[in-house]
């Protein structure tokens, strides 16, 4: 007998249309904020950024590759990093089917990460991935998108993610032993190296030659990013995030850590 809530189809009935009334207010609500995202003021970039890709060096305005559109994910994979964060390995597996349809729209989408190329074309070869993949070693876009920390940052010990300052030092030390350990030990780094970086998204516009930033999101403003997520919201169980000592942080691997074979 399921410990869940049961009912009859008519009570489910009254309380999926009560529940519809809130979703379509969500629906609402999320098309104000897309329009809110889309009025944000434009700044231009200045900077030279410089960066290696499989076709050769290129700068942030070659990234869009004709579109006036670009889109790039700040995709953890630092330059000690032997395999990319796992979190934003689940997150980049939606990318392959979806870059087509984004190119068709006048936009480009790129990952973008600190790590030497060579180390991004293995671990993209790994996944079986397709979608563009730069690499920013060397320059300072991650730190400039509040997606890593430079020297500075570490040494002092403060540093900005999500538009709000932080005890960086407390969380490089935060995460030291236990689970969290554990995690950043499958990307073959210790905690401390794997928070150097940060995910996030940033979204830029060229015009007239000119390149522009226009929005960027971190923590959980990437939510609506992760394909699998919104799958599992409209699942029985949810997330299923619950951690106890038989469901570790990780519960979720990278694609080919997993035992389960579709059939």
């Amino acid at each position: 007998m399921t410990s869940h809530r049961t009912g009859t189809r008519e009570e489910w009935l009254a309380a999926r249309l009560a529940l519809l009334e809130a979703e379509k207010a969500l629906t609402r609500r999320s098309d104000e904020l897309a329009r809110w995202r889309q009025e944000l003021p434009w700044v231009r970039v200045d900077k030279d950024y410089r960066f290696d890709t499989d076709d050769g060096p290129a700068s942030l305005g070659d990234l869009f590759r004709g579109r006036s559109q670009l889109l790039v994910y700040h995709f953890m994979f630092g330059p000690e990093y032997e395999a990319g964060c796992p979190a934003c390995s689940a997150i980049a597996d939606g990318f392959n089917g979806i870059a087509v349809h984004l190119a068709n729209h006048d936009v480009m989408l790129w990952a973008v990460s600190r790590a030497p190329l060579a180390k991004l074309q293995a671990y993209k070869q790994r996944m079986g991935w397709s979608f563009p993949w730069a690499s920013s070693y060397g320059n300072e876009f991650n730190p400039d998108f509040h997606a890593g920390y430079t020297d500075q940052q570490k040494q002092s010990g403060v540093a900005e993610y999500n538009y709000r300052e932080f005890d960086l030092g407390s969380a490089m030390r935060s995460g030291a032993a236990g689970p969290l350990a554990e995690w950043a030990a499958t990307t073959g780094t210790d905690w401390a190296t794997y928070t150097q970086q940060a995910p996030g998204v940033s979204a830029f516009a060229l015009e007239d030659g000119v390149v522009y930033h226009t929005y960027s999101a971190y923590a959980r403003g990437l939510d609506g990013l992760w394909g699998m997520y919104q799958w599992l919201d409209r699942a029985p169980r949810g997330r299923n995030e619950a951690r106890t000592d038989d469901a570790p942080l990780n519960f979720f691997r990278r694609h080919d850590e997993y035992d389960v074979e579709l059939r």
